[in-house]
This record gives structure tokens, C-alpha cells and sequence, in this order.
């Protein structure tokens, strides 16, 4: 069965719940309500991912499963997912920051940057500036048409 992303409209409680749960920033879920999607198999909850778009740049943030549908293969699918949405957007380079899954994102085409090299409209995001640590990995991976199938 496969995953459906939506998204998050009225159930920002529920995904700042999810990010609560799992030790990530949540702090301005509301602020954002057209960045944040739940995922669901069937009908159950298995996770919640932001986006946030910065014209021509994105920022994947808050990707997050519930403990038992970790393991699967669904971070790499919505990964993919959100890269295809990103570029149907003209968004030609996505970054992120990670305290915990560096490894998981190098293995789907991101690479390490230092984070001063991020764009002044990706840095100011509250992500970037006020939510995640200094210690974080910023990390970057440009959009292309093959880059979406990298690290399957």
C-alpha cells in the first residue's frame, strides 16, 4: 500500500505534536500552515514533512515517522516525492538541516555545506535562524532531472 502526502491544513496541532514527540522544531508549525504535510498509509498516521519554498530554493525540514514505520523505505520515498513537488516549482536546489541524519540524506544525493553558504532567503528562515542548533549539518542537494532518482 502506498503512502499519501497532503496537506497539513487544519491538523497543524497534530504534526506540531509529531515534531514535539520526536525532539524536532515545531515551534512555528502555525506560522507555516502550506508548508507542513501528513502522511498517511491507508488511514493510519505514519508521519508528518515540511517544505518550505524560498523562490528558486526550498528548505526540507521536520521529516518525521512514527517509530514503527521507520525502516521501510517511506523517508526515501517522501524525500523523492517532495523533490518532484519542489521542482513542478521551479525550486532548483534544496537544503536542510539535520542534528541526526546526515548519513540518511547523503545517501539520497545531499551533500555537506558549510551553513553560510546557504542563500540569504534560506538562512533567514526561522529553521535556519532561531529553531535548529548552530551545531546542525546544513546540507544541499541541486535539482535536475536526474537528481530526483538518485539514491533509491
Amino acid at each position: 500500500m502506498s503512502l499519501a502526502i497532503e496537506p497539513a491544513r487544519d491538523e497543524l496541532a497534530l504534526v506540531r505534536r509529531l515534531l514535539a514527540a520526536n525532539g524536532l522544531p515545531h515551534a512555528d508549525v502555525h506560522d507555516k500552515p502550506q508548508a507542513f504535510h501528513l502522511i498517511h498509509r491507508a488511514d493510519e498516521l505514519v508521519g508528518a514533512a515540511g517544505l518550505e519554498i524560498h523562490d528558486p530554493h526550498a528548505l526540507l525540514r521536520s521529516l518525521v515517522f512514527r517509530p514503527r514505520h521507520r525502516g521501510h523505505g517511506h523517508g526515501t520515498e517522501i524525500c523523492r516525492r517532495l523533490e518532484r513537488r519542489a521542482q513542478t516549482q521551479d525550486v532548483q536546489t534544496m537544503y536542510l538541516l539535520t542534528t541526526t541524519a546526515a548519513g540518511f540524506f547523503r545517501q539520497r544525493g545531499y551533500e555537506v555545506i558549510k551553513r553560510t553558504a546557504a542563500p540569504a532567503a534560506i538562512q533567514r528562515t526561522s529553521e535556519f535562524s532561531k529553531l535548529c542548533p548552530a551545531s546542525a549539518t546544513c546540507m544541499a542537494k541541486p535539482l535536475d532531472s536526474s537528481s530526483t532518482n538518485r539514491g533509491r
